[in-house]
Formats: C-alpha cells, structure tokens, sequence
C-alpha cells in the first residue's frame, strides 16, 4: 500500500500543472478564513461577517464543510489529468509491464483518491477549529465537539466525486472531455429528474429518486448553511416565510455515496481488465 501510493505522490508532483493545483486547492481552503475579516463600515451600517456567527460551534463545522466542497474541482482536474497523462505518457502500459497487475494500478489510483480525501478532511478540521477557538461565541467541549457529522460527510462527498473523477478520467481518457462529460451528467441528472416529475410520478416520487442519482447524493450529504443562521431565520420570520429545514447528516446519504463509490472504482477496474493496453 505504502509503495504504490508513493509511486502515484511521486508522479503528482513531478507535474507542474498537478503541482500547482494541488498547492492552490490547499491555500484556498486556508483562504475561508479571511472570510472573518470581511466588513463593511458605511455610515451608520456596519457589517461584520464573523460577527453573524459563521465561526461559531457547531455551526463552523456545518458552514465550512459546505464552502470547502466547491473547492474540490481542484483535486478533481488533478484526477482526471492523472489518467489522462498515464495514457498520454504510456505510463499505465510501462507500470504493466514492469509487473504491476490492473487491479494494484486502480487500487493504487483509489489509494490516492482516499488520501486526497482524508487529507482535506483533516486540513478542513484544523482550520475549522482554529477559526472557532478565536471566534465562537461557545468554547464548552461538549458544543465544541457536536455536529462533527458535517466533516465526516466531507469526506464521504470528496471520496465519492473523487471516485467518479477516476472513472471518467479512465473512460474518457482525455482531462477536457472527462471534465466536459462531469458538466453534462449533472446537467443529465435535472433532467431525468425534471422528465420524472413532469411526466412519469409526482414531484415528491421524482425528488426522492433524484436523491439516488450520484452527485444529488454527494450534494445531499451537506446542505446549504445560510438559512440556518439565527438573522437569517428573524428576517423570514419577519416577511412570513418559514425558514426551518432540514440540515441533518441522514445515513442513508452515507450509504447511497458509499455504493456510488464502490460501483465507480469497480467499473473503472473493468474498463480497465476489458482494454487492450
């Protein structure tokens, strides 16, 4: 294990492009705190973002989990670019001969993706802790320490996307196209769903089965923040909107990821063992 994840961080980073992006995803990641120094000073108005109680526990661990996963783009043009340079390069085919089997290669491949993955997470955790320790309103270990359900689904989500990145990078075979063909299946998914309610069950029937399709499911492990905030909710209260949903981490999200995962790293196995090299 520890042989084959040093060849692929050892391919990463004699990349420049992969270099770069991999430094740049973690430097933004960092960047979320400068979203406490973000205020505005007009006249009477003042605005203080960290003052809203963005940094506050538990909330931190739910808001950051959120802002962080759009940042994963990043380590997904790193993936997809990690397949398509090992059969531009004809690394892949030179790894085979040299005795590596197709399944170590993959397994190599999805050893990277959970490193990326828990990497992130833990990066995630410490900046979110930082943040909170110097900014929450609420230091008690016990509220500290709650709601840590959100960093967990971080890394289910990362897991999941960076696994379906592997497999479209091996079926596609090209960065741009794989990236192009991410666009068009999410864009794929709205529209089964749309046929779904529009046409074949209700919109309840057709919402429940979107949350079955791969990246619905990924996107439903954290849900939108915003409207959990107390100003936000007076604010609804006030114009007669009610504002309460459900932000809970359910585990059949976890699970359905979980199966997404499996069946991408095993269908990118099989694309693999069926080519010829």
């Amino acid at each position: 294990m520890k042989r084959l994840l040093q060849i692929e961080f050892i391919k990463l980073w004699n990349n420049r492009a992969s270099k770069i992006l991999i430094i740049a995803y973690f430097i933004l990641l960092t960047l979320i705190s400068l979203v406490a120094a973000i205020k505005f000073d007009i006249g009477p108005i003042k605005f203080h973002l960290a003052e809203l109680g963005i940094f506050n526990f538990p909330y931190i661990w739910h808001f950051n989990a959120f802002i962080a996963a759009f940042f994963k783009l990043f380590l997904a043009v790193v993936i997809v670019s990690m397949m398509a340079n090992e059969y531009s390069n004809k690394t892949i085919k030179q790894n085979l001969i040299d005795g590596l089997s197709k399944w170590e290669f993959i397994y190599s491949k999805f050893l990277t993706v959970i490193a990326f993955s828990a990497i992130s997470t833990v990066f995630l955790f410490l900046v979110s802790l930082i943040l909170g320790l110097i900014y929450s309103d609420y230091n008690e270990l016990s509220i500290i320490f709650s709601d840590l359900e959100y960093i967990l689904a971080f890394f289910v989500k990362l897991l999941g996307f960076f696994s379906f990145c592997l497999f479209l990078g091996i079926f596609v075979k090209r960065s741009a196209f794989a990236l192009g063909f991410l666009i068009l299946w999410a864009i794929f998914e709205q529209f089964v769903f749309g046929m779904l309610g529009w046409k074949v069950t209700s919109w309840e029937n057709a919402l429940i089965i979107k949350g079955f399709f791969p990246l619905e499911a990924m996107s439903n492990l954290v849900h939108e923040p915003f409207s959990r905030l107390s100003a936000v909710q007076n604010i609804g209260e006030q114009i007669g909107e009610n504002l309460k949903f459900d932000y809970a981490v359910h585990w059949y999200d976890f699970v359905i990821v979980l199966c997404w995962t499996a069946i991408f790293i095993y269908l990118s196995y099989a694309l693999l063992k069926k080519r010829d090299l």
